[in-house]
Order: structure tokens, then C-alpha cells, then sequence
């Protein structure tokens, strides 16, 4: 028997859904556009937005190609996360009626299916025949 109280805590409202789609609409808008007047070449997209239930925190999930510098540009990021939070409330501000506190990450979804693909083609060693681990 499955605790069905157990299924719906980690669901989000509609009103989470709705804050972190308008958040991820104008992260994109901003960092794209501070990506774009500093450094050349560099793509950063906010591939997922979660908002916890009381609405005051926000984890921000980017993605950043190419992937060489992606940790430089991170620091860079979160260096900059009061301006960014105050650029944030003020496109908000008719949204929202406090702005949440911003916590960024990497987002390695696409590095871990790059790996399942390179794996699948036998690019990497077979697991099976040598099953060292990787670091």
C-alpha cells in the first residue's frame, strides 16, 4: 500500500509553477543579456526554476555552453546575485510582491546524457569488461 500523503509533499501549487516560470522568463532575459555585453561566445540558459512552498527561495538551474568555462562563469553569477535579485524585483514588481532569494547551480543533465550516449556508442571503456571507477 502505497502513503498517498507521501506522493503530493513534493508536488508543486500552481502559484510555484506560475512564480517559477515568470522568474525563469526574466533570468534568461537578464543573464543573456549581461552574457552577451561581457563575454562573447558564451550561451547561458535557465533550464529550470524551483520556488519552495513559502515562495522565499528559489533555486535557478543554468545551463552554460561551451562547457569549458562554465564554473568561472558560475562564481561570476552567484558574485552578482544582489544585482541580479534587485534587476529581478524590479521587472517583477507588479508580479510579485517579494522578491525570492536566488541560489544557482549547474545544471549537468545534458554532461550525464552525453555520457550515456558516448557509453552506448562504445566510445568509453565497456564497464563490464574493466570496472574501475571513474572520478
Amino acid at each position: 500500500m502505497i502513503d498517498n500523503s507521501l506522493i503530493f509533499a513534493f508536488m508543486e501549487t500552481n502559484r510555484q509553477k506560475k512564480i517559477a516560470s515568470v522568474l525563469q522568463k526574466d533570468l534568461v532575459d537578464i543573464l543573456q543579456g549581461s552574457a552577451r555585453d561581457s563575454i562573447k561566445g558564451v550561451v547561458i540558459s535557465v533550464t529550470k526554476v524551483n520556488v519552495t512552498s513559502d515562495l522565499g527561495q528559489a533555486k535557478v538551474f543554468l545551463s552554460v555552453f561551451p562547457t569549458t568555462n562554465r564554473d568561472s562563469i558560475l562564481k561570476g553569477v552567484i558574485s552578482n546575485t544582489q544585482s541580479i535579485r534587485y534587476e529581478m524585483a524590479k521587472r517583477t514588481k507588479n508580479q510579485l510582491r517579494r522578491m525570492p532569494e536566488l541560489a544557482f547551480f549547474i545544471d549537468d543533465s545534458l554532461d550525464y546524457i552525453d555520457n550515456i550516449e558516448a557509453a552506448l556508442r562504445g566510445e568509453d571503456e565497456n564497464p563490464i569488461i574493466n570496472p574501475k571507477k571513474k572520478n
